[in-house]
C-alpha cells in the first residue's frame, strides 16, 4: 500500500498541487537534489532516481523526469533536455539546430517512478505520458517553463508556452503520465 500523502520529489509546490489533483490523493513536495544517470531511456532514468530518493528519504516517493524526444535526432535530447535548454544552447538553440533537418517532429514525454525504501529498480512502479508534436522554428510564448516555448502539440498551432495552464493541462504529457499512475495505483 502506498502511504498518503505521497512524497513527490520536487521543489515546485505548484507541480505538487497538480500531482495531487491528477492522482486524486494527498501529495507533499519534497525537495531533494538527486543525481541523474545519463540515458536516453526515460524509464531507466526515473527508476534510478526513484530508488535513490526512497533510499535517502526513507519513505515511498514519486519522482518525475520529462523532456522532448526529437525524431530527427533519434530521440535526443530526451531525458537530457533540461541540460540542453537550461544551458548555453537554450530553447532557441534547440529550435535553430533543427533548421537543417526537414523533420521537426518531436514527442513531449513525462515519466513517473514510484518507489518504496529498500526496493530496487525492478520494483519501481512506472507510468509514462507521451504527446506527439513538433518543435517550433523559434521560441514563442511566456507561460510554462523550459522547452514549453518550442513544443507545439499535435493538432495545435501554439506552443505550450502560448497556452494557459488550464489549456496545457487538459492533455499534456505530464497529465497523461499522472493519469496513468493514478490508474496503476487504483489497482493496488
Amino acid at each position: 500500500m502506498i502511504p498518503a500523502p505521497v512524497a513527490f520529489v520536487t521543489s515546485n509546490p505548484g507541480k505538487a498541487r497538480e500531482a495531487e489533483r491528477l492522482l486524486g490523493r494527498p501529495v507533499t513536495a519534497r525537495p531533494l537534489d538527486l543525481p541523474e544517470i545519463q540515458s536516453l531511456d526515460f524509464e531507466e532514468v526515473v527508476r534510478a532516481k526513484a530508488v535513490e530518493a526512497a533510499r535517502r528519504l526513507g519513505d515511498a516517493v514519486l519522482v518525475e523526469d520529462s523532456g522532448v524526444a526529437v525524431a530527427a535526432w533519434g530521440g535526443f535530447p530526451g531525458p537530457l533536455t533540461r541540460w540542453m535548454t537550461d544551458g548555453p544552447i537554450g530553447s532557441a538553440g534547440l529550435a535553430r539546430m533543427l533548421d537543417p533537418f526537414g523533420d521537426r517532429r518531436a514527442e513531449a514525454v513525462s515519466a513517473l517512478g514510484l518507489a518504496r525504501p529498500g526496493g530496487g529498480p525492478a520494483e519501481v512502479l512506472v507510468a509514462v505520458g507521451r504527446v506527439p508534436g513538433t518543435i517550433a522554428e523559434a521560441p514563442r510564448g511566456t507561460n510554462g517553463f523550459g522547452w514549453d516555448v518550442v513544443f507545439v502539440p499535435e493538432g495545435a498551432t501554439r506552443t505550450y508556452a502560448e497556452m494557459s495552464d488550464d489549456e496545457k493541462s487538459l492533455d499534456s504529457h505530464r497529465t497523461r503520465s499522472f493519469r496513468a499512475m493514478a490508474r496503476l495505483l487504483e489497482r493496488r
